[in-house]
């Protein structure tokens, strides 16, 4: 049986590659192709896929995630495999919630990509050991409520500035600066600066 597959990608030369790749196994035949969300459900509804192979930022206001949720609510529903370059807890806690039988950097093994599309239409997960983890330790940790100013300046010790330079620019004072901080670190359960950060990345609180 050939698996049937639609691939969702907004750069032309990336998806090229992509049908590519998959069209060289012999169980898989790409079958329709799209560089937006809206695209992409087009193409679904007539080609009926067994398998949407999509990116995670799209360029239309419908991303990978949206695909992926409006293509399970669908009968039958093609399994979606999320393609991207993006490893944040976040963005992977968003697409299996949606309903993504899978999660993949664009720099795995081409093998692995291709083996990945024929076990999602079999109706596996696919998922490494070290996303499987970190999606159920996201999900079991509450994502830090962190006031805008807070994340404000966590932005800006995540481009480099120091206290002095983050209160000159906000036009308050280093103590605040501090107080700030301190609030941070305490709810992102971190105890420096460089965690703060990493942390509010891993929870799509700083890009």
């Amino acid at each position: 049986m050939t698996v049937r597959v639609v691939v969702v990608e907004d750069h032309p030369v990336t998806r090229m590659g992509i049908v590519t790749l998959l069209d060289q196994d012999e169980g898989v035949s790409v079958v329709g192709e799209a560089a937006t969300g809206e695209e992409a459900l087009a193409v679904v509804a007539n080609e009926h896929p067994d398998v949407v192979v999509t990116d995670l930022r799209l360029g239309d206001d419908m991303d990978g995630v949206g695909v992926t949720a409006a293509v399970r609510a669908a009968v039958p529903a093609p399994a979606v495999l999320v393609l991207t370059t993006y490893d944040t807890d976040r963005d992977i806690v968003r697409a299996v919630e949606a309903g993504a039988a899978g999660y993949l950097l664009k720099d795995t093994d081409p093998a692995e990509i291709t083996s990945a599309v024929v076990r999602a239409a079999a109706g596996e997960t696919v998922l490494s050991l070290e996303l499987a983890q970190r999606v159920v330790a996201r999900i079991s940790r509450p994502q830090a409520d962190l006031s805008a100013r807070e994340v404000e300046i966590l932005a800006a010790v995540a481009r480099g500035l120091g206290n002095r330079e983050i209160a000159r620019g906000l036009f308050i004072s280093e103590a605040t600066v501090k107080t700030h901080l301190v609030h941070a670190f305490t709810k992102l359960d971190v105890d420096s600066r460089t965690a703060a950060v990493a942390r509010a990345r891993e929870d799509g609180l700083l890009p």
